[in-house]
């Protein structure tokens, strides 16, 4: 009955977990197509021409002698159906799932409140978006509708994306520790030793 179901839930998907071995990154697959085989008898393959097997050569199982050593990938399966949204819907309401803490337009209004009040109006036009997660369709428009109440109307709020906002936080910190005057900015191991938390304090804030 519950398979039944969940066969005819509209949101339902199946997706392939990379193992690191046959295919080294997780795709979506074809809800028609009940399992995937890839043959390991070829020498010399790379992770990137088994991954092309894995996701591109449908069936190729059906050409390979039956005889040769075959991995079945449906065990790094699983299925998603509500989740697809449900799990995202945590960044902005986590108390609709029993989370007793704020959501994510609710954390911006609060990171820039704790900032002197002059900036507000600078901080609240330079949001920038990175990590994964903000990958889902439409997350921009949505964080924008969600803060845009949050914040006094003479306000313009600017959410910024990025091309890979994966590596965004990896770029920032390249950009920074290239910079010439990175080494005016840090406390030595040496200086916290001897002087402790107020060097930093001065350091940073000062």
């Amino acid at each position: 009955m519950l398979m039944e179901i969940w066969k005819d839930n509209p949101f339902r998907c199946t997706y392939v977990l990379p193992d690191g071995i046959t295919h080294t990154k997780g795709f979506v697959k074809d809800w028609d197509e009940a399992q995937r085989y890839l043959s390991l008898s070829d020498g010399g393959l790379t992770a990137n021409s088994v991954l092309n097997k894995v996701v591109d050569s449908r069936g190729d199982a059906d050409n390979d002698d039956d005889h040769r050593p075959k991995v079945d990938l449906t065990k790094n399966e699983f299925q998603l159906t509500n989740e697809r949204f449900l799990v995202p819907e945590m960044l902005f309401h986590p108390a609709d799932l029993g989370m007793n803490q704020a959501g994510l337009a609710e954390c911006i209004v609060r990171a820039v409140n704790a900032c002197h009040p002059y900036l507000h109006p600078v901080l609240f036009e330079s949001i920038i978006l990175t990590g994964g997660s903000t990958l889902f369709p439409r997350f921009a428009e949505r964080l924008e509708r969600e803060l845009r109440p949050l914040v006094p109307d003479n306000y313009k709020v600017k959410i910024t994306t990025q091309e890979n906002p994966i590596l965004g936080v990896w770029r920032g910190g390249s950009l920074l520790a290239s910079s010439p005057d990175f080494e005016s900015m840090c406390v030595t191991k040496a200086e916290y030793e001897e002087m402790g938390s107020s060097r930093c304090r001065r350091r940073f804030f000062h």
